[in-house]
């Protein structure tokens, strides 16, 4: 059934930003919803069938107040936004979007960007030990370790530590040139560029001559006892059951810890050894640890990414559809 809501907005300043350079922002809703959408002197006009009008409103409504209290909006932020409106009523885009995590050495804030995100970031302030689990540019990584610099900066944690698995993914470290740290530098390369993106070089590598900061491959925790610390495994589907037994096993008092990873990316000879993998099925309704699982729907890098891993991920559902099958076809007798 077709309906028409008009929206009465007293600042025009703030209705300017809403809709965006060109009406930019109402065209995006547009074309998601398949309405109709236009401004009209100090009034948005919404036409088109009842729930798509609803979600229109109330996400132009939501987002109305967010330019009102000075939070900019981007064109990226609309289609999250009417994702969010959409799927979970009973959150406002205001708890999401200026959710502040960390501000960074060039005063950009770092917050969720969709739903996803927010109940990540929840599950970290709660809970000891989380695991992001789901697809690349999903932020899982970059968000830890927003957390993570948060909570050193506000004396919560006396240090972090950055881990991944250094595996050989096509060639060996051993013929790599350079002592052990040059070797598996490239491998924590990631980790630093995050670091250097939130904080300044100076008080980054101030951090790390005093061992606040750490960044060490994964084979260099074992023994240790992590006590007072942020740690975050990144690139866990990488690590073996024996490795991720290990880690978990060395958290201390006061240390809040991350895990991310993406199963399907695993560099592992032997896939269904992934230390990811098993931790998931074997921790999953243990209390105190959360699992938060992200979709290709939570990609924030540019659209094509979305698109490349649903590509990839049909095509793994194809093969594995394919060895079902011939699994259970009926061998022929000799």
């Amino acid at each position: 059934m077709s309906e028409r809501v008009t929206l009465q907005l007293d600042n025009q300043d703030a209705l300017q930003r809403l809709c965006g350079p060109n009406d930019q922002h109402l065209k995006i809703i547009e074309k998601r919803l398949g309405i109709a959408v236009n401004a009209r002197g100090n009034e948005i006009v919404v036409e088109g069938e009842a729930h798509d009008v609803a979600v229109a409103k109330d996400a132009l409504e939501q987002f109305y107040e967010l330019v009102r209290r000075g939070h900019p909006v981007y064109p990226t932020d609309i289609p999250r936004g009417l994702a969010i409106v959409s799927k979970s009523a009973g959150t406002r885009l205001a708890d999401v979007f200026m959710d502040t995590v960390f501000v960074t050495s060039g005063k950009r804030r770092i917050a969720p960007k969709n739903l996803s995100q927010k109940v990540y970031i929840d599950a970290i302030r709660n809970q000891d030990l989380t695991f992001g689990i789901g697809p690349a540019g999903t932020g899982k990584t970059y968000l830890a370790m927003a957390m993570a610099v948060s909570a050193l900066v506000k004396n919560e944690v006396k240090r972090i530590i950055l881990t991944r698995p250094a595996v050989e993914a096509g060639e060996k470290l051993g013929f790599l040139p350079g002592d052990m740290a040059e070797k598996v530098n490239p491998y924590l390369r990631p980790l630093y560029d995050a670091l250097y993106d939130m904080l300044d070089m100076v008080r980054v590598q101030k951090f790390m001559a005093e061992q606040v900061i750490e960044v060490a491959p994964l084979a260099f925790m074992r023994g240790r006892t992590l006590n007072d610390a942020f740690v975050i495994l990144d690139e866990a589907q990488n690590t073996t059951r024996e490795q991720m037994r290990m880690l978990l096993t060395r958290l201390g008092y006061h240390t809040k810890t991350v895990v991310t990873g993406d199963i399907t990316q695993t560099d592992l000879a032997d896939r269904s050894r992934s230390g990811l993998a098993h931790a998931q099925r074997v921790l999953r309704n243990v209390n105190g640890i959360a699992l938060c699982e992200f979709t290709a729907e939570d990609v924030v890098r540019h659209p094509l990414v979305m698109r490349i891993v649903n590509a990839y991920a049909r095509d793994d559902a194809r093969r594995e559809a394919a060895k079902k099958m011939s699994e259970d076809a009926p061998q022929e007798e000799e």
